[in-house]
Order: structure tokens, then C-alpha cells, then sequence
């Protein structure tokens, strides 16, 4: 009996070395045979799991050497940190122009709510700003604000 079972798997795995034809009828049902048709697109599918160093019959591409996925994988690695530093970049630039939008919000709010504004000179002394002059640095931190907030 175990003769004839091990006699039964030798003779079925010697079949399993044939071709494998994928081909498409004319109402564009897909079919799978060992024998090709003679009047439909046929696709040769390799059945064997020694890789093939060339392309298959039907124009895909092998699986790819050790070597060549390495190398792609390197490509794509170097690709996404490429990709998270300018993610990066632009996150600080954003950051950037968020503070100074705080800054010049923050200094109009002080001109606007204070009627007395003290600068100091180089020489250090202080000075009271007039109307005209706190109105210039209200205009100023308007500007401020419209080119950092928009």
C-alpha cells in the first residue's frame, strides 16, 4: 500500500514540471491549461522555483538578485530621508513664521492699547512717543503682522 501511495506522488509530481498557459477567450474569461488555444492571447506562467535570469515569455520581469533589491532598498531609504528632512525644514519654517506672527501681534496689541509709549535712545535716555510717532509704530507692527500671519 505504501508502495503504491509513494508510486502515485512520483508519477503526479512528474507532471507538475509542465507549462502553464494563461490565456483570455473572446468574451474575456480568463482561463489556465497546460495546452495552449490557437486562437486566444496566451500568457506563459513559469512553474518551476529555479529563477529565471531574464524576462518570462509573457514580458515580466524576473525576480529581482540580492544585489538589486539591496540597492533599491537603498535608493528608497535614502529617498524618505530625504523626504522627512524637507518635512522637517518646512515644519521649522513654519514654526518660525508662527513666532513671529506671536511677536508682531504681541507689539501691535502694545501700541494699540498703550497711549503712552517710552523708547530709550542709543544714548540710553528715555523718550515719550507722540501721537504721530506711535501712530508710525502702529503701522509698522501692521505691516509686521500682515506679512508674518498671512
Amino acid at each position: 500500500m505504501k508502495n503504491c501511495l509513494a508510486m502515485f506522488l512520483i508519477l503526479a509530481s512528474m507532471n507538475s514540471s509542465a507549462a502553464l498557459n494563461k490565456w483570455v477567450d473572446a468574451n474575456g474569461k480568463v482561463h489556465y491549461s497546460d495546452t495552449a488555444p490557437t486562437d486566444a492571447t496566451v500568457q506563459k506562467i513559469r512553474t518551476s522555483s529555479a529563477p529565471d535570469t531574464g524576462t518570462q515569455a509573457s514580458g515580466v520581469p524576473a525576480q529581482k538578485t540580492l544585489a538589486e533589491r539591496e540597492a533599491e532598498w537603498k535608493k528608497s531609504q535614502k529617498a524618505k530621508e530625504e523626504t522627512s528632512a524637507k518635512e522637517a525644514k518646512e515644519q521649522e519654517a513654519i514654526q518660525i513664521k508662527q513666532k513671529n506672527c506671536d511677536s508682531a501681534r504681541s507689539n501691535l496689541a502694545g501700541y494699540e492699547n498703550s497711549p503712552r509709549m517710552v523708547t530709550f535712545n542709543a544714548n540710553g535716555e528715555k523718550t515719550i512717543l507722540d501721537e504721530s510717532a506711535r501712530q508710525q509704530k502702529i503701522d509698522e507692527a501692521r505691516k509686521a503682522v500682515s506679512s508674518f500671519c498671512n
